[in-house]
């Protein structure tokens, strides 16, 4: 008895181990947020193999914390929540932060391209609410923007559109942001005076 309690963990144990461990890298590259996932869209694609047609589907996600951050994603997979799933992982791994004015708007107006997606953000005031299309939407709705005017004027795909949108919002900048570029106050930037204080 005495040698069955000196024995190191089963199997069982160390898989338990292993697994907690894992849990946790996980959780911490999550950062405890809540996320806010929208599917844009999803497809039926076929492969052509040598019985025949094979049949998958193909999601793309958007997902954001409504605090700035923002990211999308695309997954392939035999079952659409499988699809769903990867589509989802993906967009987490791909994050990015924008910088928002009063944390309701864009800083300035600013074009997006990809492919032949092209698209134009502007900034609103208070009260106008997000005037977007579609995937575009989605998008300003997980990034938390309460006040933006988008159109779309390129490809109407949905992937060509959120990738285009991306594009745009990773060229916006804070004037904080560009002030510190180039070695000036931020009144200095902004043509304003001293005693302006930036939001954001």
């Amino acid at each position: 008895m005495a040698m069955q309690g000196q024995r190191g963990p089963g199997r069982n144990d160390r898989n338990n181990d292993r697994g907690g461990r894992r849990g946790g890298r996980r959780g911490d590259n999550d950062g405890g947020d809540e996320f806010l996932e929208k599917l844009v869209s999803i497809n039926r694609v076929a492969k052509v193999v040598k019985g025949g047609r094979r049949f998958g589907f193909a999601a793309l996600v958007v997902v954001g914390d409504q605090k700035g951050r923002v990211g999308h994603g695309a997954g392939k997979a035999r079952e659409v929540p499988e699809a769903i799933r990867k589509a989802t992982e993906a967009a987490k791994r791909n994050m990015i932060r924008v910088p928002l004015r009063e944390g309701r708007t864009l800083h300035h107006d600013v074009v997006g391209k990809y492919g032949a997606g092209h698209v134009v953000l502007r900034t609103a005031p208070p009260g106008t609410g997000v005037i977007a299309g579609g995937p575009m939407r989605a998008v300003f709705e997980a990034l938390g923007a309460q006040d933006v005017v988008c159109k779309s004027t390129g490809s109407s795909n949905p992937h060509n559109m959120v990738k285009a949108t991306f594009d745009a919002l990773v060229h916006t900048m804070s004037p904080r942001a560009v002030a510190a570029k180039r070695n000036k106050k931020v009144a200095d930037v902004l043509g304003r005076g001293p005693e302006y204080t930036p939001e954001g």
